[in-house]
């Protein structure tokens, strides 16, 4: 007997779930990026870095959620401290993946899993969330923005393929989070 799943819901990524991580990071960036990517994502290449992640992170503060729909994992959001030049020491986090399948965008996964982002953050005492957006990905950028995010002026460039025959200009989001007694 399996116990009852919630219809949707937030959790602590584990390690059984990186299969699951890796196909819908796969689907989600085919939708989003297939036209700035040089191949198509290996969902088993996914899935072996997210087993990492989950298992062995860089440091305490890197966390992996997963949204659920049942027992169906259909997102997975992705934090660290921030890298950037710019970050404060301890109060900095970044938005390193948010991603949701294609088959359930629409359902309030993502705000979920945004939403859990910053409880996560804030209970760990971070004051900013951060978040690189491709600048041609308008959907993402209005999702962002709408929860709270705005442009803060910097700007990278990535080399999606490589060699460098495929660019794409990034802007950094930034949204400031709730102390941990619950005021901005």
């Amino acid at each position: 007997m399996t116990s009852p799943a919630p219809d949707a819901g937030v959790r602590a990524a584990r390690p059984a779930d990186a299969a699951a991580l890796g196909h819908v990071q796969a689907r989600a960036w085919a939708a989003s990026y297939g036209d700035l990517l040089p191949a198509p994502p290996d969902e088993r290449q996914l899935a072996d870095a997210w087993v990492t992640a989950i298992t062995d992170p860089p440091s305490r503060h890197h966390r992996v959620l997963v949204a659920t729909a049942g027992n169906r994992i259909v997102g997975f959001a992705a934090l660290a401290p921030s890298a950037d030049a710019d970050a404060a020491a301890v109060g900095d986090a970044e938005l390193l993946v948010l991603v949701v399948d294609p088959d359930h965008l629409g359902h309030g996964h993502g705000s979920r899993l945004l939403n859990a982002s910053a409880d996560v953050l804030t209970e760990s005492g971070a004051g900013r969330l951060r978040a690189w957006v491709p600048e041609p990905d308008a959907d993402r950028l209005r999702f962002l923005t709408g929860a709270g995010f705005a442009a803060d002026g910097a700007t990278r460039v990535l080399d999606a393929s490589g060699d460098g025959s495929s660019t794409v200009r990034e802007i950094r989001l930034t949204a400031v989070l709730p102390s941990r007694d619950g005021r901005p």
